[in-house]
């Protein structure tokens, strides 16, 4: 029984050229980063089990970021907006208790 079909992922010299960028960047998120070297085996032509397995994630993980990075672009790679209760406190607030 054959699995869902992968989207192909396909990165622009722009493209790659920022991601490779925040991979190596040593400021960026650690999840943004995460993503990026994800997308980036993935445009290798790398299965999501393989990329999984380098990675040591989840292979849902890996499609999750391949699908937001086909259908998006790049900014598919940034966290969406969640729903729920607002914030109750600031940033500035939680530095001060820092």
């Amino acid at each position: 029984m054959a699995g869902r079909q992968a989207g192909q992922v396909v990165v622009s010299p722009q493209a790659r050229t920022f991601l490779e960028g925040q991979v190596r960047r040593h400021k960026a998120p650690r999840s943004l980063s995460d993503r990026c070297r994800m997308v980036l085996l993935c445009a290798e032509g790398l299965q999501s089990k393989e990329v999984a397995a380098r990675l040591g994630v989840h292979e849902h993980t890996v499609g999750k970021w391949r699908r937001r990075f086909v259908e998006d672009g790049i900014e598919g790679l940034t966290d969406e907006y969640r729903a729920g209760r607002p914030r109750t406190v600031s940033d500035a607030q939680v530095a001060q208790v820092i």
